[in-house]
């Protein structure tokens, strides 16, 4: 991955509406925004799930970028496995595969989960401290 320096986006590597293809096509991880109005990175990782007739699974983590001061990641989220194949390349291929708006509802659950149905956006709660 390069960082710092501007890329045109290679369309012909692959299908930038999924995880691994937005990586392929634009030499990056994809960015979301969470429903706590915070930036997410996304990138699929790969674990031994410990059931032999599954033996590797991949799941998507969600590293949440700090909102304030220097550059740099605050905490994490991530999914139960979405995919699973005999091999740690497999279930990651497979799980790569995922789109977007996927990974945006998945998201979405995750930040639900963590923050309440009735959370608030970060820049709702700094208003109101304002006040």
């Amino acid at each position: 991955m390069n960082h710092g320096r501007f890329l045109p986006p290679d369309h012909a590597r692959g299908d930038e509406r999924t995880v691994g293809g937005f990586a392929a096509v634009h030499g990056r991880a994809a960015a979301l925004e969470g429903r706590d109005g915070l930036s997410y990175s996304l990138e699929v990782l790969t674990d031994e799930t410990g059931d032999p007739a599954r033996p590797f699974g991949a799941y998507v983590v969600f590293l949440q970028w700090r909102r304030i001061g220097e550059q740099g990641i605050e905490g994490h989220l991530e999914t139960e496995f979405l995919a699973y194949a005999d091999s740690a390349e497999g279930a990651h291929a497979l799980a790569s595969a995922t789109p977007l708006t996927e990974c945006q509802q998945l998201l979405d659950a995750l930040v639900r989960a963590r923050d309440g149905e009735h959370g608030r956006r970060w820049f709702d709660v700094m208003r109101e401290d304002d006040t």
